[in-house]
């Protein structure tokens, strides 16, 4: 391939025109490539190029979308929620016990009574108080909450509830024995002797439960002389 030279510059008045050396009149060849590799060569080069030119519109693209649903998203996306307050709910449970009426029991509730006492079975005993000091039969200090009985009535270790006409005393501990104890007769513990002394004998009814389950120490024994109004 052949390339002519330019023309040289015209002479503009004031200006001096400074000859150009013989070489730049030269005609300049440029080598051509081998036979057969002209066309190969410019259609990589197109096909380059072209790549590079597919590529730049599909960068530019993404890019413009990604721009526009940016913007999209921040227009759509709503502000901060407002508080909510909430009047307040009153909760009633529609469970709802009846009180408990413990019968009294009959005078010949002991007669042709075979085995143990059973749970529940309400037994007439008749009450009275002591306050001496010291540990009990199964080697416990005295405390508020015991009551003294008579083993073969009421077994050592177990819990009675006591019930002096309609008024509830408690759950108590059957923790101590007394010569003076025998049959229905139950001595209630008490601090001072007295109380014990005012207390004297009541007839009231006794009833065998079973250990709480899952009951605090502090809370299995409820009893007190005089009920709860004594507490």
């Amino acid at each position: 391939m052949i390339e002519a030279s330019p023309p040289p510059p015209t002479p503009v008045q004031g200006v001096p025109v400074i000859p150009e050396s013989p070489s730049a009149h030269r005609i300049r060849v440029v080598p051509r490539p081998a036979p057969g590799q002209p066309r190969a060569e410019r259609k990589r080069r197109a096909l380059r190029a072209g790549d590079v030119m597919a590529m730049l519109s599909v960068l530019v693209l993404v890019a413009g979308g990604a721009s526009l649903a940016y913007r999209a998203h921040r227009e759509a996306a709503p502000g901060p929620l407002a508080r909510v307050v909430l009047a307040p709910a009153l909760v009633v449970a529609t469970l709802r016990l009846d009180g408990a009426l413990v019968r009294g029991a009959t005078r010949s509730w002991a007669i042709n009574r075979e085995g143990p006492l059973r749970y529940g079975d309400p037994v007439p005993v008749s009450l009275t108080a002591y306050c001496l000091k010291g540990t009990t039969r199964r080697d416990h200090y005295v405390r508020q909450g015991i009551v003294a009985a008579d083993p073969k009535v009421f077994p050592l270790g177990r819990y009675v509830e006591l019930y002096v006409g309609r008024t509830y005393y408690g759950r108590f501990l059957v923790d101590d024995t007394g010569k003076a104890i025998h049959d229905a007769i139950l001595d209630i513990w008490t601090p001072t002797c007295r109380e014990a002394r005012l207390f004297g004998r009541h007839r009231g009814t006794a009833v065998l439960v079973p250990r709480p389950r899952g009951g605090a120490p502090d809370t299995l024994l409820t009893g007190r002389l005089g009920g709860a109004a004594a507490r």
